[in-house]
C-alpha cells in the first residue's frame, strides 16, 4: 500500500501505523484520516497480523485536526458530517477491531490527537509525553470519542477538568491518574512498546479479540447480563486449539505456543 501522510509496515504480526506530517505535529487533515482508516482495514483482514501500534514521526504523536486545512477549505465545513465521515469511523475501527491496539505516544496528543490516542487499549508513554483535550481553546466540545473513553479511564471531574481548561497534563500525571500503562524515557519508548506487541502477537487471538469485545460490550451491561455474555464467549475460546495448547502446555511446564 501507498500512503503519503502515514507510514505502514507489517513484521512478525505487528502491524505499525505511523502518523507522518512532522511538519504539522502529525496534526490530521482529511488524507491522514483517510489513510489511517485504509491502513485500519488492511490490519482487520489481515490474519498474520495480530497487534497493532500506532505512533507519530517526530516529536509528536498528533496534535488534532489541523485547523489550517480547515481554514483553507472554500466552502464552510460541517462539524457533525466531518466528525461522522472521518473521525467517527477512525475511533469505531480503532475499539471494534478484536486485535489489541497499542499507542506509543512519543509526544503530544492533543485534540483528536488525544481522542486517538484514548481509543487504544494500551497507552505507553514516552517521559515527553502530554494529553491536551485542547477543544475549548476554539470553542468547541470534546470529540473523537473523548467524552465516552476519558471518563471511563480517569473518572469524571478529571475528565470534565481535562475538557474545560484545556491544561496540558503531562506523561507522570496521566501515569497517577490511569490515563496510560507506563511512562518510559523517550530513548527505550519503541524498544518497549515491542516488546509488548511482541508478547500479545504470541498470546492466544481469538482469547484476546474476545477478551477486547466483551470488555467493551460490559460497559453498558448489568452484572447478569455481563455473566451469560461472558459464558457465551467462553464456550467460544473453549472450542480452540489455543485452549487445548495452553491446558497442555501448563500440565507439561512449557511456555505455549499459540497458533491464532
Amino acid at each position: 500500500m501507498d500512503f503519503e501522510t502515514i507510514e505502514y509496515d507489517a513484521i512478525d504480526g505487528v502491524a505499525t501505523i505511523t502518523f507522518n506530517r512532522p511538519n504539522s505535529l502529525n496534526a490530521f487533515n482529511d488524507q491522514m484520516i483517510a489513510e489511517t482508516i485504509v491502513a485500519l482495514k488492511e490490519t482487520a483482514r489481515d490474519p498474520a497480523v495480530r497487534c497493532i501500534v500506532l505512533t507519530g514521526r517526530g516529536r509528536a504523536f498528533s496534535a488534532g485536526q489541523d485547523l489550517k486545512d480547515v481554514e483553507a477549505r472554500e466552502q464552510k465545513i460541517s462539524f457533525g458530517e466531518h466528525l461522522r465521515q472521518g473521525y467517527n469511523k477512525l475511533v469505531l475501527q480503532i475499539v471494534q477491531i478484536e486485535k489489541p491496539v497499542i499507542a506509543a505516544v512519543n509526544g503530544v496528543a492533543a485534540g483528536a490527537g488525544c481522542g486517538i490516542a484514548l481509543a487504544a487499549d494500551i497507552r505507553i508513554a514516552s517521559h515527553k509525553a502530554s494529553f491536551i483535550q485542547a477543544f475549548s481553546k476554539v470553542g468547541l466540545i470534546p470529540d473523537s470519542g473523548s467524552t465516552w473513553t476519558l471518563p471511563r479511564l480517569v473518572g469524571y471531574a478529571r475528565a470534565f477538568e481535562m475538557a474545560v481548561t484545556a491544561k496540558r497534563v503531562s506523561a507522570e500525571t496521566a501515569l497517577s491518574w490511569g490515563l496510560v500503562n507506563d511512562v518510559v524515557p523517550d530513548e527505550q519508548l519503541m524498544e518497549v512498546v515491542a516488546a509488548w506487541s511482541r508478547s500479545l502477537a504470541a498470546g492466544p487471538a481469538l482469547a484476546i479479540g474476545l477478551t477486547k469485545r466483551a470488555m467493551h460490550k460490559a460497559i453498558g451491561m448489568s452484572l447478569p447480563e455481563a455473566l451469560l455474555y461472558e459464558s457465551q464467549l467462553q464456550d467460544i475460546a473453549g472450542r480452540t486449539q489455543d485452549f487445548n495448547e495452553g491446558v497442555r502446555s501448563f500440565l507439561e511446564k512449557r511456555d505455549p505456543e499459540f497458533k491464532g
